[in-house]
């Protein structure tokens, strides 16, 4: 049984790797339930032909896949962060327990975000003692004070008390990085009880090819010497991209440079009106899975901006297909960052919310000889391959 708030169709973030998990686990010949929302990520509404406020059943090949209801407002702004994941909780809750207890699961997983689903989980699990999973893809507690609408010494105390009595509870806690495994740790958790698995990247979709192969230059009426620089992912809060738009405008008088953005989410809006002026900034909608490489392949150099309150509360699930596409990557990370960490000897690093470094990285990082990096990242992202990770993920499932 896997209980997630995000799930197929959703193209990116949490819903693509739970998804991933899933039919992987089937692949292998696991019975497998999962207990989701209808798809809303990114931009925070559903989408159609899917309604947020029903419960509904469909079948994914043998996946039995039950949506609950789900309060939205399109871009989630200030409480609605928490309002709709709880609205979520409340109404999967019943739905939660009556499943597990009637399927009778032998390992209960629940992904972070959101938390606040657990309770009723975990409960139902002990219930017919089942072995409960809590993947840690955001520690969005902390990212609620850091980044998000919570404020105060005293309603953060309390919620990290809740949080480390459900955390505690999970047999394991699978979680995506060293920093926040280290995160974990500090809030009391035993660390045999944690294990990191990075996200993975499908290195058989996603693998280098030449930039004649990737019909986006055409489909942007893009000179021929254009030099691409591409984020491709979530527009949120999270993600910085106002930094990305000042670098572009002071970039302005290049006029082979452009700065091209794919994606969508609650930011996208405010980025268009913010570039509007800029004639070297484009944007591209979300791309289906099956046009990925060929939109990474569109990249002379990935760009990769985080906002500083968020460094080691997330570590980007793109940096996967950047590092597999084989192109140039240019982040802001600041020293002691796991981005940073990792990245040291691969990228070329920023410092977090400086446009002037970013736009003076930009133009640095095309002089510079790459072979050396993006050979080291295409050695990194073997490590982070599906084919790799999964496998582990299955032997942790059941106490490996």
């Amino acid at each position: 049984m896997i209980h997630a708030i995000n799930f197929m169709p959703e193209l990116i973030g949490c819903g693509k790797y739970t998804t991933e998990l899933a039919r992987y686990l089937e692949s292998r010949g696991h019975e497998i339930e999962v207990v989701t929302a209808p798809p809303h990520y990114p931009g925070w509404f559903v989408r159609a032909p899917y309604r947020g406020g029903v419960y509904a059943t469909e079948f994914v090949g043998s996946i039995r896949v039950t949506r609950c209801p789900i309060a939205l407002r399109a871009g989630a702004p200030g409480l609605w962060r928490l309002l709709a994941p709880l609205s979520f909780a409340v109404s999967a809750a019943p739905v939660v327990a009556w499943r597990i207890i009637s399927f009778r699961p032998d390992v209960v997983i629940c992904i972070e975000p959101t938390l606040m689903s657990a309770p009723v989980a975990l409960l139902a699990a002990k219930l017919v003692g089942a072995r409960s999973l809590l993947h840690v893809q955001d520690l969005e507690v902390d990212a609620a004070f850091e980044v998000g609408p919570l404020k105060g010494g005293a309603v953060r105390k309390l919620a990290n008390g809740v949080e480390r009595w459900l955390l505690d509870g999970f047999d394991k806690i699978i979680t995506i990085s060293r920093k926040m495994n280290e995160a974990l740790v500090v809030k009391r958790l035993s660390s045999e009880k944690i294990s990191v698995l990075r996200n993975w990247v499908d290195i058989t979709a996603i693998s280098p090819a030449p930039k004649a192969c990737s019909p986006f230059r055409e489909e942007l009426a893009l000179p021929a010497n254009a030099f691409v620089v591409l984020y491709a992912g979530n527009l949120g809060p999270k993600q910085a991209l106002e930094i990305l738009i000042e670098a572009a405008r002071r970039l302005a008088s290049e006029h082979d440079l452009y700065c091209v953005v794919a994606g969508a989410g609650p930011m996208r809006e405010a980025l268009q009106r913010q570039s509007a002026d800029l004639p070297n900034v484009r944007f591209l909608p979300i791309q289906p899975v099956e046009r990925m490489n060929e939109l990474l392949a569109l990249a002379d150099l990935h760009v990769l901006p985080q906002s500083k309150g968020a460094a080691d509360l997330v570590l980007p699930s793109k940096l996967g297909g950047m590092l597999a596409s084989g192109r140039p990557i240019i982040a802001t990370a600041d020293p002691d960052t796991e981005l940073h960490d990792l990245l040291s000897d691969i990228a070329l690093l920023t410092p977090s919310g400086d446009s002037e470094a970013l736009a003076d990285g930009i133009l640095a990082a095309r002089e510079l000889d790459w072979t050396r990096r993006v050979e080291r990242g295409l050695r990194l992202v073997e490590t982070m391959s599906a084919q790799t990770l999964l496998p582990q993920y299955e032997a942790l499932l059941f106490g490996g």
